[in-house]
Formats: structure tokens, sequence, C-alpha cells
């Protein structure tokens, strides 16, 4: 893999990340771009605890432009986008409308391809894998800066998710702190292992590998399964074998087998309910604080879920969910998990 890092206009950066190691892609960037101003602030709620990002600078970002002006798809001779280059395998930027940036932690774009038509369920192996290569390198490189809590890695694909660029792309966050949801599982984790001195990680893997009910896809090094107590309609956690906290130190052998897996789950999803129209999804990295307490325990996973429940029917956040954050699922995981099996490749 090569690794280009140059500069846009306003001074963000940018980084290709290529499979060809000739591949040339420092292409300066001509726009006449004032320096991006940001004003986000991290305040705590003081009832719950949690931080809240408060992005009023946000108001302004682009909202679904055409085709012939998305930001994310390489730069012409007539047009220049986000991305200098005429072309590009992936390719990593600092968000130009940022949820975090300076003190309160930094917001990359990562695009997946140039190709404004696709999806990630339609790259190939390769290229997967590439992606999976910046993932880790950006979490690597994110993690060791001052300030960073957390990092998270996630696609959010589908107008209906609320995505407002059409072109297949996914975000890297550097949060200046734990998020509340990896800070309930690191409580309930931690928990578990005062109470029974095991892993509650390696025990959810393991007994749901062993009843196999929810299991949706097993490789050598990864299981794909329906949780038991799945808050959406059709949601599958990805685990790796071994346990680990991070994408950094995953090992080859579970790093050579993710794509061909990854891409196989995606394309089950767009055949869920045999429409012509892509499934909206949300794609997450679930990984370790950077330091600290809890670390050690924790463990790399992959959540992958969609708001549809039906072919014409989506699961919206009512009063309960959005109110209270008690979930009502209309779908029994199991028989999502078997829709998920039974919609596998041919």
């Amino acid at each position: 893999m090569k690794r280009t890092s140059t500069r846009l206009a306003d001074g963000r950066e940018i980084l290709y990340y290529d499979a060809d190691d000739g591949a040339a892609r420092a292409v300066p960037d001509t726009r006449p771009l004032d320096a991006s101003a940001t004003s986000s602030e991290v305040r705590r709620d003081p009832l719950l605890g949690d931080a809240v990002v408060i992005a009023s600078h946000r108001q302004g970002r682009t909202y679904h432009p055409p085709a012939d002006a998305c930001p994310l798809c390489p730069s012409t001779g007539g047009r220049a986008s986000e991305v200098p280059a005429p072309d590009y395998d992936v390719v990593v930027f600092e968000n130009r409308f940022p949820s975090l940036a300076g003190d309160t932690g930094r917001c990359e774009v990562i695009c997946f391809t140039p190709d404004h038509r696709t999806s990630f369920a339609e790259l190939d192996e390769e290229r997967a894998a590439l992606v999976l290569a910046a993932w880790t390198d950006r979490t690597a490189e994110l993690s060791a800066r001052a300030g960073v809590r957390q990092v998270y890695c996630f696609e959010n694909r589908g107008a209906e998710i609320g995505v407002t660029l059409a072109h297949p792309h996914g975000q890297i966050y550097a949060f200046p702190f734990i998020t509340p949801r990896t800070t309930r599982m690191l409580a309930t984790v931690a928990a578990h292992r005062a109470r029974t001195g095991g892993n509650l990680f390696e025990e959810v893997l393991a007994a749901e590998r062993a009843e196999r009910t929810r299991v949706v896809l097993e490789g050598e090094h990864w299981t794909a399964f329906v949780p038991y107590a799945a808050r959406w309609p059709y949601e599958v956690h990805l685990h790796p074998h071994r346990r680990t906290p991070d994408l950094t130190t995953l090992d080859d052998a579970a790093r050579a087998e993710f794509p061909g897996l990854y891409l196989e789950l995606l394309r089950r999803f767009d055949r869920l309910f045999g429409t012509p129209a892509p499934t909206p999804y949300i794609s997450a990295w679930h990984q370790a604080p950077v330091s600290g307490e809890g670390r050690a325990d924790f463990g790399l996973h992959l959540e992958l879920f969609t708001v549809r429940r039906t072919a014409d029917k989506l699961k919206y956040l009512a009063g309960t969910e959005s109110g209270m954050e008690a979930y009502m699922n209309d779908v029994r995981p199991e028989d999502a998990a078997a829709r998920l099996r039974e919609v596998a490749s041919r």
C-alpha cells in the first residue's frame, strides 16, 4: 500500500491510499478556498453524564448536490472537487464541515472508490482490503494525537439514514471523549469480569457460535450473527474470533479474511427485500478507547444494521426509542438471521 499525504487549498490534510506503489497523487488544489472555520464545543449533560457536541457551523454544509457536482468525485478539467487528483483508489481528507475540530477532535471523510454510481458492496476484495488498511492507518495515527480518547470508523448509506452525499463514502471521528455507548459497554464488561472472572465479549461470541440459531455467516477467523436482543429489524454483529481491542491489533489472518466475508454480508443486506433500491444501512466499527481502564477487556467488532423493516416500511425511532431509549423491534432476531442466511450468494 502506498500512502500520499498532501494539503487542500484551505490547509486541510488529504491522504491517498493506493494499491499501486507507482501511483502519483500529489496534485495541487487550485480552488480559492478560505481557511476553514469551526465552532464546535463539547458539553456534558448534567443528568446523564453524556458528552454532547455542539457544532452550529454545520448548518451550511453541502446538501444533496447533483451527481455532476459531487464534491467526492475526482476533479476533472472543468470542475474542481474536494479531491484534486483526477483518479484515486481510496482517499481520506479532513471534513470541510466537521463536527469535531481542533481541541475537540477531528472528523475525516473516507471515499471508497472514485465511481459515484457504485457502492461498497460492489467493490472487489482488493479494494475492500485497501479500505481496511486505510481504516487501520487512520486509527493508529489519530489514536496517537493528544486529547483523542476513541476513534470511530463508520459508513452511513442511503437517504433514509440521512446521508446528504450519494457518493460511496464513510467517516472517521477522533473523539476527545469516550462515547456514551462504549462507556456503557465498558461498565457492563467490567461488572461481568468482577462477578465471574470472564470476558463478556468472548462469552457472547462463544455462545452464539455454539447455539448457531442467529449465526448468519462464519469464516475461519470471523463470525457474523444477529444479536439476541437486536434493536433493529435487521442487525448483524461481526466479531473476530481472536478478541482484540481495535483495528491496529487485528492479526494478519483475520485481516486477510475480512474483505470477502464483509462484502458478502453487505450483498446479503442488498438482497433482503427484493427491490432494486439499495438497502440503507449504518456500518459501525466499535473500537476500544485509546488507553485507560477497560481497553484490555474490550472486543473490536462491527455492527451493521438497516432502518428498513420491509420493502416499503422503515423503522423509525419513535417515542419509546427516542424518548426513553427503550427499543421495540418488529422482527424476531432468529427470523432476521434465517432471512439473511436465505439470501446468500448463489
